[in-house]
């Protein structure tokens, strides 16, 4: 094997490994494994709503991943809630909620994809009222629906949720699925790839040359 195909060939294998983990590759959820979630989140003590509404999105699962967008407002006086110290912020106990968070999303390709505090108030609200005001704003992605059942019917997580509640004053979250994303890591992460692979590669010709 050529000295300049050993300089692609490690490049091209570690970005297939990431592409293969990072995307999803396992089809829609199946009718059993939807009942096996709903069963979890049963023995979680969820509510028949809660659970209604994730059996329509498990059924629903087109297999492709999605962008979930959450509007916050914080609680400006929270009240004391269990495992936490009392007195807590709003953003304590949120840290608290992501601590778990983070970790179950990181390890199933799923992870922040942007956070930052409002700028201004709601500047285009029709046939909604009391959604003016708002803290913050993010966007997370989640690998598959399967994964963020995963998460979500954790017992951890049922044990954590409350943080967030607590946390909160209102926020809305709804998922999307991307058409259009230039911000997605497998696109910039190849071109990162790809360019400090072909200076390697431009180095080592000049200096044979």
């Amino acid at each position: 094997m050529s000295a300049r195909m050993k300089i692609w060939l490690l490049p091209a294998v570690l970005y297939g490994v990431f592409l293969f983990w990072y995307t999803p590759t396992g089809g829609p959820l199946s009718d059993a494994e939807v009942d096996t979630f709903i069963a979890k989140m049963e023995q979680n003590g969820s509510g028949s709503e809660a659970m209604e509404m994730i059996r329509q999105f498990g059924e629903e699962d087109t297999g492709r991943h999605f962008i979930m967008i959450n509007n916050i407002d914080y609680n400006e006086s929270p009240r004391n809630v269990a495992g936490a110290a009392p007195g807590e912020n709003a953003q304590q106990l949120m840290d608290r909620y992501m601590g778990h968070m983070i970790s179950a999303m990181l390890s199933r390709g799923s992870h922040p994809v942007m956070l930052g505090p409002a700028a201004y108030r709601s500047m285009d609200v029709i046939g909604v009222q009391g959604v003016d005001v708002w803290d913050m704003g993010g966007l997370v992605r989640y690998r598959s629906r399967r994964d963020f059942l995963e998460i979500v019917t954790d017992p951890v997580f049922s044990g954590k949720h409350h943080f967030k509640a607590a946390a909160l004053e209102k926020t809305i979250a709804f998922p999307v699925e991307p058409d259009f994303n230039l911000g997605d890591p497998r696109l910039l992460i190849g071109l990162l790839i790809l360019s400090l692979t072909a200076l390697v590669d431009a180095r080592r010709s000049s200096q044979r040359g």
